[in-house]
């Protein structure tokens, strides 16, 4: 299976493992039962301000992740904003979150206007480290964000107790994990919050869209508050009771009924949907059993089962190490293969035009986030999970001709280098 290719890399002027390059699994699914069902939403004239597609999809999928309450949003951007603001979390305070994920986690503690404290990763996850966390708390800590990120899992044991021994409020950015449980019982209904976004490269897409998920019935009310301008649940337009406490800044941040109906559809098929992940990613697992300085990173440490919005490959021992990510990823498209990069941190990211007076870095940097997670990695996304068997030992089978052909990289390597 590992054997050496005969040929030379494509990158380098050889022939590609592929003569044609693979084709990722079409996404977003569709069908036409999907179709149908959005025809007569669009029919019924109920298409938002909680309508019954809302309802359903909030109730079906809380109860697949164990979870009391449901409030279903526009984004998985202003859910995370809602889950700080319904706790309490203000100008004054910090918020832990780690230095590898989208930007809207710690945009959200910008929304809300408090600060974010980058914290670096779990080098086998690439998730928040809980130690590195507690080391960051200060007096103003009010609030951690755990991100499962990509095809891992935070550790929600470890990070829940430091939580409950400094007093703060969990917040779960499960953005990356749809479906993912941590012993038995999903992401998302372990802090006092979880928080989930259903945009359209997401393992439940619905386009746009997003969720907060809590088991508790005052955060509950407060957050549905917040995304329905002050609005209690179950009023009908134009009732209004005593209104939201005086505490809460409400918006406008209702999802509609089209996006619902899309994503309850998906939610039948997302349990066997993640069993073919996780077969896929074990197929890759014994490709890369004999590969030296290749490995995956690791899933949940109590994960059952891992859920997966990408997976990552690290480049971070020999004899791939010394080489550029850069080249690295472009030596496997070169082959067959389009893959990318990590987000890198945030603090780096070129969107993220906050001044450094607006943020924290713990230690003042992060090497985990910005130099393995960032200069050895790289990102395939979860539809090609979803491919036949074939695809996926052609997967394996380029990533093996990378590693065999290391020496010829570290050289290309060095020769662009000099120039």
């Amino acid at each position: 299976m590992n054997t050496r290719p005969s040929s030379n890399l494509a990158l380098l002027g050889g022939c590609p493992l592929c003569a044609e390059p693979l084709r990722q699994p079409a996404w977003p699914p569709v069908s036409e039962q999907t179709a149908d069902h959005i025809r007569e939403v669009y029919l019924s004239r109920e298409w938002s301000f909680n309508s019954p597609a809302e309802q359903e999809f909030e109730r079906a999928y809380a109860e697949y992740h164990g979870a009391k309450h449901g409030i279903f949003m526009v984004n998985g951007t202003v859910t995370l904003q809602c889950a700080l603001g319904a706790v309490g979390v203000g100008p004054g305070d910090e918020v832990i979150v780690p230095a590898l994920t989208w930007m809207a986690t710690a945009m959200a503690v910008h929304y809300v206007g408090a600060t974010p404290v980058f914290v670096d990763l779990d080098p086998q996850t690439l998730c928040l480290d809980p130690d590195k966390a507690r080391q960051a708390i200060t007096p103003r800590t009010r609030a951690i964000i755990p991100v499962h990120l990509y095809g891992s899992m935070a550790d929600l044991d470890a990070i829940i107790e430091l939580a409950r021994e400094h007093d703060l409020h969990v917040i779960e950015d499960c953005a990356h994990m749809q479906g993912g449980k941590w012993r038995e019982r999903g992401v998302g209904s372990w802090g006092q919050v979880g928080s989930f976004s259903f945009q359209q490269s997401k393992t439940l897409a619905g386009g746009e869209g997003g969720i907060c998920l809590t088991n508790d019935d005052d955060l509950a009310d407060r957050l549905y508050r917040q995304k329905h301008i002050g609005y209690g649940r179950g009023l009908a337009q134009g009732e209004v009771d005593a209104g939201p406490p005086p505490d809460l800044t409400c918006y406008n941040f209702r999802g509609n009924a089209f996006q619902a109906t899309i994503l309850q559809d998906q939610l039948q098929g997302l349990t066997e949907r993640i069993q073919r992940y996780e077969r896929a990613v074990a197929m890759l697992q014994q490709h890369f059993a004999d590969l030296p300085g290749l490995r995956l990173q690791a899933r949940g440490r109590l994960a059952s089962p891992q859920g997966y919005y990408a997976l990552v490959f690290l480049f971070d021992g020999d004899p791939l190490k010394d080489i550029p990510g850069a080249i690295l990823r472009a030596a496997i498209t070169a082959e067959g293969l389009p893959v990318g990069g990590t987000y890198g941190p945030v603090y780096r990211h070129k969107l993220y035009n906050m001044p450094p007076t607006r943020y924290r870095i713990q230690n003042d940097a992060c090497p985990i986030a910005e130099i393995i997670a960032t200069e050895h990695a790289a990102v395939l996304q979860h539809p090609w999970l979803g491919a036949d068997d074939t695809t996926i030992e052609r997967i394996g089978e380029i990533f093996a001709k990378i590693v065999h052909h290391a020496p010829e990289l570290r050289k290309h390597a060095a020769d662009a280098g000099k120039k």
